[in-house]
């Protein structure tokens, strides 16, 4: 007689994308926290990634426990903590393509008197990643940290501009939308900036992104080839005119080129 018995036997295991998909959540959930407002609750988050707000709850409390989030007496809502703020400053420390910019930013800087960027890729959006400003009264200063859509900005299209074609189509058939009265939000419009901004390696924006900004990009490719980030010179408005604009064109160029060199250099010393 056979007998059948689950004794001394292991359970099964779970599905391999159990995890995976735990880790996900709790990914997505401190990526809401690097471009959306400085506190966000359990409401806010539920609805933003279609979970129960018990999931949401679980994975906000499992944060806290760890610092990666923290609360503030009368305030509603979760920020980041300081374990995110450790973990984003490691990584910035550990970045070579920062490390490859920085003196070339800050001589851009002092060339033109202008605030000059370092933006990198993140997904289908940008983050400021350093920035070193004007010595100007008048100035311009942006968010490190802060998602950007792609679409709007010489920091941006001149990325976008650079991705490969599918990737960029599938890109430009997504919403488009207006962040300033002068951003482009047409696709085949945008098509025909983004081939011209192909063509001549720099992007530039007239208040595009934000309103009375000048700003004027060049593409920054990593050793690998592929398009990482941009760099860029950004200002006010009025002080971006014609001749600035054009050389200012030249310049970012040539720092983009000097900024990979270097960086293609220190991942062959293994950064030393």
């Amino acid at each position: 007689m056979a007998v059948n018995s689950t004794a001394g036997r292991k359970p099964a295991a779970p599905p391999d994308n159990a995890g995976t998909e735990a880790a996900a959540r709790v990914a997505d959930v401190l990526l809401l926290f690097t471009g959306g407002p400085r506190y966000l609750g359990v409401s806010t988050i539920s609805r933003e990634l279609d979970l129960s707000k018990a999931v949401v709850y679980r994975i906000l409390q499992s944060l806290v426990s760890r610092e990666m989030l923290a609360t503030d007496p009368g305030v509603a809502g979760y920020r980041l903590g300081p374990a995110a703020v450790a973990l984003g400053a490691s990584a910035l420390r550990r970045f070579d393509a920062r490390v490859a910019a920085t003196p070339v930013l800050r001589r851009l800087r002092d060339e033109t008197g202008e605030t000059t960027t370092l933006s990198g890729l993140v997904g289908d959006e940008r983050v400021y990643l350093d920035q070193f400003e004007s010595p100007r009264e008048i100035k311009m200063t942006v968010e490190l940290g802060k998602r950007f859509p792609l679409h709007a900005g010489s920091s941006g299209k001149v990325i976008l501009a650079s991705l490969p074609e599918e990737r960029r189509e599938a890109l430009l058939h997504r919403e488009l939308p207006a962040l300033t009265e002068h951003t482009i939000t047409a696709a085949e419009q945008l098509r025909d900036v983004l081939a011209e901004v192909a063509r001549d390696g720099v992007a530039v924006s007239l208040g595009e992104r934000q309103p009375g900004a000048g700003s004027v990009a060049a593409p920054l490719f990593g050793p690998d080839g592929e398009v990482h980030g941009s760099v860029s010179i950004c200002g006010p408005q009025y002080r971006f005119t014609p001749d600035a604009v054009g050389r200012y064109r030249d310049l970012v160029r040539e720092a983009a080129a000097e900024i990979r060199q270097s960086w293609a250099w220190l991942q062959e010393s293994g950064g030393r």
